[in-house]
């Protein structure tokens, strides 16, 4: 939005934090913070007469919370809708993933104060969150119906003993597309997933419950050395790399961060292509930046079937876009049509437990 301000609504029901946020935002000179309301009843109101560009949302509020507010907005006018939670309670983060689910397009931590040592990488993230997602055209959930061309997908025959580990990379709008995919696989799908989510620190066992509950499989935080089963599905834990032993175990470290990241999909990604090669099996989601690009074509020339999502169904194409320039991508699909696939690629799998150490 070069040469004009990012209009900005803020909805939170504390003052104290409206005026941090308010002070935090205009901060950038790029950035202009049109309104503050106490409620979602005030924003609906606010937004029957003005179109911000980006609308900053607090999740817990009194009679109309984040998630219902999201929803109405996204069934009347659309808007790129951020919401921002200071809660790590799993079952209120639970809370903000249905807020995603209904449209929001991405969900962050709310900054702490400056003498906080977290204050700068939160107000960091903030602002080049806004920045990114004031320039989202379509934030409305995307209608099934668009995907009804999408090309098959067929097996890779060159993939002998069949696919052994799923790994899967997402950063922003993630989450929904994560549901989308898995809520698509059967409870008895034959292979484990190891998921690389960037997410703020404090809301991955929110999103873990969320999946529980809205999908077939079984979701987990990730545990050192632990067996990864088929049908279940295992989460990096906050600030640790995760990747696959060659006696088939989860193995958490902590690493170098990799691109101002930890976990990172790239340390997955390279894990599975120098430990399975051909029987591994890459996603790559929606996210800003390029984690995972790089190593999803290492997993591609290592003969292993890569999946990259598509640039219509991305709220961001940073890194699967990337993967795809990188020519690392076997298959570039649509959000809609992963799940799907997966099904199809590893159908020949039947093996009843996962790899064993």
């Amino acid at each position: 939005m070069s040469g004009k301000q990012i209009q900005v609504l803020v909805v939170d029901d504390s003052r104290v934090a409206q005026m941090l946020l308010i002070n935090l935002l205009e901060s950038d000179s790029q950035i202009r913070v049109i309104k503050a309301v106490d409620t979602g009843q005030d924003a609906l109101d606010f937004l029957k007469f003005a179109k911000p560009d980006v609308v900053l949302m607090d999740i817990q509020m009194p009679r109309l919370d984040g998630f219902e507010t999201t929803r109405r907005i996204m069934e009347t006018q659309p808007l790129p809708i951020i919401i921002c939670t200071a809660t790590t309670d799993p079952r209120e983060v639970a809370t903000t993933f249905r807020a995603l689910e209904a449209g929001a397009v991405a969900c962050l931590g709310k900054p702490v104060g400056q003498e906080h040592p977290d204050h700068d990488p939160l107000a960091r993230s903030l602002i080049e969150t806004i920045k990114l997602m004031s320039e989202v055209k379509v934030v409305r959930r995307w209608p099934r119906s668009r995907f009804a061309t999408a090309p098959p997908v067929t097996v890779n025959d060159t993939n002998g003993d069949g696919i052994k580990v799923i790994g899967i990379g997402a950063s922003t709008g993630g989450p929904p597309i994560l549901q989308t995919i898995l809520s698509a696989l059967p409870k008895d799908f034959p292979v484990p997933i190891l998921v690389v989510q960037h997410i703020a620190h404090g809301f991955l066992l929110g999103l873990v419950e969320w999946l529980n509950e809205t999908t077939g499989l079984h979701i987990h935080v990730a545990a050192h050395e632990a067996i990864p089963l088929p049908g279940h599905v295992y989460f990096a834990p906050d600030d640790l790399h995760m990747g696959i032993t060659r006696t088939g175990r989860i193995l958490l470290t902590r690493a170098d961060v990799e691109s101002n990241l930890r976990p990172a999909v790239s340390y997955l990604f390279r894990s599975l292509a120098t430990t399975l090669g051909p029987n591994a099996l890459g996603v790559l989601l929606t996210g800003m930046g390029k984690d995972g690009a790089l190593e999803l074509k290492q997993m591609k020339d290592g003969g292993a079937i890569t999946i990259a999502q598509d640039r219509a169904t991305s709220i961001v194409h940073g890194m699967p876009g990337e993967a795809i320039d990188l020519g690392g991508a076997t298959h570039i699909l649509p959000a809609d049509k992963i799940g799907d696939s997966l099904i199809t690629l590893v159908k020949r799998h039947q093996a009843s437990e996962g790899i064993q150490p």
